[in-house]
């Protein structure tokens, strides 16, 4: 859990990271401790942050969310924003990186930004002109299927989707091993080319100036090899005329906050 104060939504002055809580009332409790001691008894005026899963239409519960099970359901708008004392703007954690990168990191001067991050699962967003794009469901590309009938990978855990067979949970099933232990170039290269399907679809369906990757399977050691990734891609998309820029993400772990930044940024305009 990252918390930081901005004074004049330009810069961030100051960051807080504790671990979260899988139960909902300790990770209230634990983020009031830190909201508190961030304000330093000044009024807040406005907040804005992302969290991991699918929110509902009115951004204030979770609906899904595979690693915060305990919170789903939960008024996690209401009790946020009883300690805030103010508005609380919520959205899919990787709407604000990806929203962080675009403005400030990797696709910065872009009018069209796809964010997709491959770590423990693989989310994404896409971003147009600085802000959000307009969703129904939030934005899920790890979703996507990449293998309809299992011929791809046969031993791979899951469904044929893109995030069943590239995220770190995924590697995690199918070899019984952490990602970062398994040195096999071979699989990082298999990897690259699944990921580079996934990137195609990205393609033809948001039609992106660039395509920002992260998270821990794109930025470790080892990882996901952007430049394998970028060549694949390059190869199965002969038929797009302008083809989209490939770029590592920039922001490290402060995507989110950098992107609740841009986003308390666009209300003040």
């Amino acid at each position: 859990m990252r918390v930081a104060r901005s004074y004049d939504c330009e810069k961030i002055d100051a960051i807080e990271k504790i671990r979260t809580p899988e139960i909902f009332e300790e990770a209230v409790a634990a983020f009031s401790i830190v909201a508190k001691k961030l304000s330093d008894n000044k009024r807040i005026i406005k907040s804005a942050g992302g969290i991991a899963g699918i929110l509902d239409r009115n951004r204030e519960k979770l609906l899904y969310s595979p690693n915060l099970q305990k919170w789903v359901n939960r008024a996690l708008k209401q009790e946020l924003t009883k300690i805030l004392g103010t508005d609380l703007n919520i959205e899919n954690d990787a709407s604000m990186v990806g929203l962080g990168e675009a403005v400030y990191g990797a696709g910065k001067g872009y009018e069209i930004v796809s964010y997709i991050t491959v770590s423990t699962g693989v989310g994404g967003s896409r971003i147009v002109n600085g802000k959000i794009d307009e969703n129904v469901n939030g934005f899920e590309p790890g979703h996507q299927i990449i293998d309809a009938d299992g011929s791809l990978c046969s031993d791979c855990v899951g469904t044929g989707d893109l995030e069943s067979y590239i995220s770190g949970s995924a590697i995690k099933k199918r070899f019984n091993k952490n990602p970062k232990e398994i040195k096999d170039p071979n699989l990082w290269i298999q990897l690259s080319n699944w990921l580079a399907y996934g990137l195609l679809n990205t393609s033809v369906h948001w039609s992106p100036d660039i395509i920002v990757l992260g998270g821990s399977m794109i930025v470790g050691d080892p990882a996901i090899s952007v430049e394998q990734t970028e060549n694949k891609l390059r190869d199965i998309m002969a038929h797009l005329p302008i083809k989209p820029i490939i770029k590592k993400a920039e922001l490290s772990d402060i995507g989110g906050i950098m992107g609740s930044l841009a986003y308390l940024k666009n209300t003040l305009n």
